[in-house]
């Protein structure tokens, strides 16, 4: 239900002299505020179909009102998301929840909504209705070749509807794996899981990539057949040049140092995508930057300098994603909120100064290496984050005209007070 264009004029208009003053602030102190802002506005983070809906928990859902019933009406979501804040230009699709009726039909509705298709996801960590076999006991790791056939030929499947709605990317994320010792055996379960992503990639035009998620628990806890980082990578390495690692911002042990990880997978030319989110301790379903912007702002610095050493375009070079779906916010306001989180420490990541850190950092100046990053970090760039929304034609606050219109209200009224969408 995207928004009278009026209305967004209006309310800048209603704060644009307190917006000038915090802008020009920054602009007196800052050198490369004109830098920041024009990479900020090639900066684009595409929204989940699953994320449109409230999420639960395995003890619980509490559905919410207004919720989209189908493809289109999260298409519009999108859209309606992306003319708020106008960073949020793609949708991603998981297969098979979002099939689309008429892919061509679809296609034109997202030109219409100027919406392109993000990474297509497929699914099996669930039975489907109609599904022949089950993967209670993993998909790619199982031990009848029957149910791999089935993994294997799902995957094929999603990448034609990935094809035909113009998506470039497939992205693979297997709940494979066991609950108990002696349950399956770990050397089989890889080559097992190899011999299906090899086939799956087989299948991969030229021009798309597959990405290779991992994750370190759930809902297997013993273990998990692509658990970590380097078992993603040995699988990305092994499959060939289109196959990448993934890296889901919740998939990790607490107090992993992820902005490691990034930094080596850039290094080897094997970092694909990111999935944006927080966690406190293995969750992978909070707001970004509502736990610790801090390591977000430290993520992205490591992405900044390995993107800028490798040549790699900011906007396109990676695939960004949110991935997150819980039950207590709103879903649209937590996803405006993600976006401007992710803004921020991109911004604030921009604005090291990297010739002083790298000095810092080969005189082994331990204190001024910390005093670059953080005085970086403390300086608040969401004006110039609201500048990038406004020369875009977005909205200088997104959430705060989102809930003055009284939108959810309106989609509440349009939809119904409670609905089954799907979430994780």
């Amino acid at each position: 239900m995207p928004i009278d264009q009026n209305k967004i004029i209006a309310h800048n208009e209603s704060i644009a002299g307190k917006h000038a003053t915090g802008l020009s602030r920054l602009a007196d102190t800052l050198p490369n505020t004109e830098a920041i802002l024009q990479k900020l506005k090639a900066f684009q983070v595409a929204i989940p179909s699953w994320a449109l809906g409230t999420g639960g928990t395995r003890f619980g859902r509490f559905g919410g009102g207004g919720e989209p019933r189908s493809l289109e009406e999260k298409m519009e979501d999108v859209a309606l998301l992306h003319q708020l804040n106008r960073a949020s230009g793609a949708i991603s699709l998981h297969i098979p929840w979002d099939i689309p009726s008429d892919a061509k039909k679809i296609r034109s509705l997202a030109d219409q909504y100027g919406l392109r298709f993000d990474a297509v996801n497929s699914n099996t960590f669930q039975d489907q209705p109609g599904q022949k076999l089950s993967y209670k006991f993993g998909s790619l790791q199982h031990v009848d070749k029957q149910v791999r056939r089935q993994a294997i030929e799902h995957n094929i499947e999603v990448i034609r509807h990935g094809m035909a709605l113009g998506s470039q990317s497939l992205t693979v994320w297997l709940s494979d794996g066991s609950c108990f010792p002696g349950q399956l055996n770990f050397r089989r379960a890889f080559e097992n899981t190899l011999e299906g992503l090899q086939q799956i990639y087989a299948a991969l035009p030229s021009d798309w990539k597959m990405f290779v998620e991992y994750k370190a628990f759930e809902p297997n806890f013993y273990s998990m057949t692509v658990g970590d980082w380097g078992q993603s990578l040995l699988y990305a390495n092994k499959l060939g040049d289109k196959a990448y690692t993934l890296v889901d911002l919740g998939h990790h042990l607490p107090n992993a140092n992820i902005q490691q990880i990034v930094a080596l997978l850039l290094s080897e030319d094997k970092l694909g995508g990111f999935h944006f989110n927080d966690s406190k301790y293995g969750d992978d379903d909070l707001t970004v930057g509502s736990i610790d912007p801090y390591q977000l702002f430290l993520i992205f610095c490591e992405l900044v300098e390995g993107m800028d050493a490798k040549g790699m375009d900011h906007a396109s070079g990676l695939g960004w994603m949110i991935d997150a779906s819980h039950n207590v916010k709103d879903p649209l306001e937590d996803l405006l909120q993600s976006v401007e989180a992710i803004q921020l420490a991109y911004a604030q990541a921009l604005l090291v100064d990297t010739a002083a850190l790298k000095n810092a950092q080969e005189s082994n100046d331990v204190v001024a290496a910390q005093e670059i990053l953080q005085g970086a970090f403390r300086t608040d760039l969401r004006p110039l984050v609201a500048e990038a929304r406004l020369q875009n034609g977005g909205a200088l606050q997104p959430l705060q005209l989102f809930r003055s219109e009284k939108i959810r209200a309106q989609l509440i009224g349009t939809r119904g007070e409670k609905t089954s969408a799907t979430g994780l």
